[in-house]
């Protein structure tokens, strides 16, 4: 497993090195919020440790930001001296997966990423009928020729393909896709679905439909496929 780590302090450093070493996980560290939304964008990681005060800036900044360019998909610890009820409803709402106070404790803190580990293991590649779902390489093939998408449609597909004839409201894409802090109305999201509609030509000629709900939101079924 490698880890990401957004932390400043030699002392927990050397603290989650000695854990980790023993645990046989690979890890890097990074002391400045700068250093480590550089190093997100080129490498990858399985897990995310953010300390909540770091030089230049702060992890619930930080958290809003991988949300916002790297995705939902990544789990994130959040491990900071912050215990206040408020701080913690503040980071799990912009979307951390777990929160941590210290002083952390060994066996405590490897189960809580194994945990998250499991969870965050869902099948790379998905197949719904012409439409080819690549999370790892995060590509979408239809009729096996890829389409260029933006993360944000990207994230919208597979959360839509994902729940076939569910009826997802605007305002719940809108929290899991931009978060609950975003500066975005529910607009958006009729402008992403009319997109990745278009793009990947999603309707009875591939065997899908997108159905909107007036007022609520949208759902996409399985329909049958009437080629043109």
């Amino acid at each position: 497993m490698h880890i990401g780590i957004l932390e400043d302090e030699i002392t927990q450093q050397e603290m989650y090195r000695l854990w980790f070493n023993v645990a046989g996980f690979s890890y890097d560290f990074f002391a400045t919020t700068q250093a480590f939304t550089e190093a997100l964008r080129t490498q990858k990681y399985d897990i995310l440790i953010i300390d909540w005060m770091v030089p230049n800036g702060n992890g619930v900044d930080v958290l809003i930001w991988i949300r916002e360019n790297i995705g939902w998909d990544i789990p994130v610890i959040f491990i900071t001296a912050k215990e206040a009820e408020p701080d913690i409803v503040s980071a799990l709402k912009a979307g951390a997966d777990d929160y941590v106070v210290k002083p952390a404790k060994n066996y405590e803190l490897m189960a809580r990423i194994e945990s998250l580990a499991r969870r965050a293991k869902p099948l790379q590649v998905l197949n719904f009928g012409d439409y080819r779902v690549d999370r790892h390489r995060r590509c979408i093939e239809v009729d096996g020729k890829a389409v260029e998408l933006t993360q944000k449609e990207f994230e919208l597909v597979c959360h839509m393909f994902q729940s076939p004839g569910v009826l997802l409201s605007r305002v719940f894409l809108l929290e899991k896709l931009w978060g609950l802090n975003a500066d975005v109305d529910t607009r958006t999201i009729d402008t992403h679905v009319s997109r990745i509609r278009r793009k990947l030509d999603i309707g009875p000629k591939h065997g899908w439909q997108i159905f909107p709900v007036y007022g609520w939101g949208y759902r996409i079924e399985k329909v049958d496929k009437i080629p043109e």
